[in-house]
């Protein structure tokens, strides 16, 4: 089984063009956040614009939107009314992500009926490709079928289970099968996260073993998913991306952890992402 190397960020990342402009390299959307969680769309935000995304565009509720907007002047918020995102803001964020290369949908969103109705209604009608991570993974529960070919996946073991009605072992083999198998079913890119991460298209199957046991912890999977959105702005296909993210996300883990262990925590990597594309 071929294992994702560092090769993937000299086929990824090409030298900017002295002429380039703002946009050129990517214009992300971000759609998180509630009530109570505000740190998954800041965190995936800021992986996004250390990953060499242009733009960087964060849509919460306000409570959460005004805290996101607290992190960095580099992030570009936008408040919606309300604690949580429901199918009342559907017209209000299908025109933001008019001009918008990519959609990173999910964290901190939580799973109240009416936020997962928003998001399937919002992913129906979207043509740009999306990373899905998170609780906007389990609005396609028994909706299989709305998924498509432009669709990035990022579940853990859990999801991936609430995906796929199989809950996957801790051996690679078997966590090899079953993704391949629910790739080729749906069309999508899945990305199951683990020790090892196994990425599939259907058609193309690899692993990646960069990491460690502590990426674990809460945020690191907000920080993938913002890689991800990242480098699909920037142009890379869906399997690439996330292939990609993976390496880079486990890669700055990695570093994190040297340097910090059991403290090691979601920003360490944000902050390490540097160094892997240097």
């Amino acid at each position: 089984m071929k294992t994702v190397s560092h090769d993937i960020i000299k086929k990824l990342y090409t030298k900017r063009p002295k002429w380039c402009h703002k946009g050129n390299y990517g214009k992300l959307l971000v759609i998180g956040g509630s009530k109570k969680y505000s740190g998954s769309p800041a965190l995936a935000s800021l992986a996004a614009i250390k990953s060499g995304v242009d733009l960087v565009t964060t849509v919460c509720p306000q409570r959460a939107a005004d805290i996101v907007a607290g992190f960095s002047p580099d992030i570009i918020t936008y408040p919606l009314k309300g604690d949580y995102i429901n199918p009342s803001h559907l017209r209000e964020v299908l025109d933001l992500a008019k001009n918008q290369d990519a959609v990173v949908i999910g964290g901190g969103l939580e799973r109240n009926i009416h936020t997962l109705d928003f998001v399937l209604k919002f992913l129906e009608k979207i043509a740009i490709p999306c990373v899905i991570d998170a609780d906007a993974i389990h609005a396609f529960r028994n909706n299989l079928g709305l998924l498509k070919s432009n669709f990035v996946l990022t579940p853990h073991t859990y999801e991936f289970s609430i995906l796929s009605n199989t809950m996957p072992k801790n051996e690679v083999k078997n966590r090899t099968l079953i993704v391949k198998k629910l790739a080729s079913r749906t069309g999508a890119t899945i990305l199951l996260k683990g020790c090892i991460d196994v990425i599939s298209n259907g058609k193309k199957t690899v692993l990646n073993k960069t990491g460690s046991p502590q990426l674990s912890k809460g945020g690191t999977g907000d920080t993938l998913a913002g890689i991800c959105g990242a480098l699909l702005s920037r142009g890379s296909k869906p399997f690439e991306a996330a292939c990609g993210a993976a390496y880079i996300n486990g890669k700055a883990g990695e570093l994190a952890t040297k340097e910090f262990g059991e403290s090691m925590f979601a920003m360490d990597i944000v902050n390490n992402i540097y160094k892997i594309l240097m």
